[in-house]
């Protein structure tokens, strides 16, 4: 992708509850031999990362149920991804939520955060922490801070200019989704999680879906699109059976799962720019609209190994003209 892009116009494959590897099947949503190495190495460059403070330290939380890892070894973990010499120049989105807001005041949280991102590996260097949407040459081998978290941004240098992306408005499972404003950037966002049952998945994957798409009449200003394809409620949509569905949907007895359906809809619009003939003219026509946003996924190699995350990464190709991909060196690796 050239350094001149924003971060708005790239489709961005990312895995929801990043860390929830246990607590099956109220809190799991990622599979155990998909740790964040190996989500980094699949393409993933979104994550989703739920704290909790125990004994005055950050850990991996998601709901009732602690998952084993620090704040630190995430950050590990990420740093020498972006150190390598392969993958230095990728970029990571990082949105921080906090989940013991109950019993840990937030502003005690956004410190700890604060200080373990700048003492932790790579330091403040490695992070981009402006409050708007860069573009690709800005933040290649860094974190793009996105807080979900932060109060007025107390502690924090430069307060909400210097906390990274900061939602101004994120209303609780809104089903129609919402906007938000930052900066000139204009973000829509759907996050309904909180679905009645495992009846409501056709829905849920069509309203997810299709926030990806080009508004109508689409305005003269930059709009990114957030999308989470999760979904949980207690006791008949939990996050495995929304993701994966249950049974043998092929046969008629069960039904199909999000992550299938949605790996579908991005297959269709993608098939669409396959031209009908070989000739020059066909090879390069572009027959369907450009998908551009930020997906987030749980269980997300499931249900075939991999399979939606490439169709993913192959979105950022539709709808970019071969001189828009051209760059000053050779690395065009996504």
């Amino acid at each position: 992708m050239p350094d001149s892009c924003p971060l708005s116009d790239l489709m961005l494959p990312g895995t929801h509850d990043t860390m929830a590897f246990y607590g099956w099947p109220i809190s799991q949503c990622q599979n155990l031999d998909t740790p964040l190495s190996v989500q980094l190495h699949s393409g993933i460059r979104l994550l989703d990362i739920r704290l909790a403070v125990i004994k005055g330290r950050l850990i991996a939380y998601h709901g009732a149920y602690p998952q084993g890892a620090s704040f630190q070894e995430i950050l590990s973990t990420i740093h020498d991804f972006l150190t390598s010499p392969e993958t230095m120049r990728e970029t990571i989105v990082m949105s921080i939520k906090q989940e013991d807001f109950v019993i840990t005041p937030p502003p005690i949280f956004s410190q700890l955060v604060h200080e373990e991102l700048i003492n932790g590996p790579g330091g403040r260097d490695m992070w981009f922490l402006e409050n708007r949407i860069p573009r690709l040459a800005e933040v290649r081998g860094k974190v793009v801070m996105f807080s979900r978290f932060g109060g007025d941004g107390s502690g924090w240098e430069g307060g909400l200019e210097g906390i990274g992306i900061h939602p101004t408005a994120w209303p609780d499972s809104a089903k129609w989704g919402f906007t938000w404003q930052c900066k000139n950037t204009l973000v829509r966002t759907h996050d309904w999680y909180n679905i009645p049952s495992f009846l409501s998945i056709p829905e849920k994957t069509e309203l997810a879906t299709q926030v990806l798409l080009p508004p109508p009449n689409e305005p003269p200003f930059p709009i990114l699109s957030i999308s989470f394809f999760s979904a949980a409620s207690f006791p008949l949509a939990f996050p495995p059976t929304i993701a994966l569905g249950f049974g043998w949907p092929k046969l008629g007895l069960g039904i199909e799962g999000v992550n299938a359906r949605a790996g579908k809809w991005f297959l269709d619009k993608l098939s669409a720019n396959v031209a009908p003939s070989d000739s020059a003219e066909s090879k390069t026509a572009d027959h369907s609209p450009r998908l551009r946003g930020w997906a987030l996924f749980d269980f997300f190699r499931q249900p075939e190994d991999n399979a939606v995350i490439p169709l993913l990464v192959e979105c950022n190709y539709i709808g970019r003209d071969e001189i828009s991909r051209r760059t000053d060196d050779v690395h065009l690796k996504y």
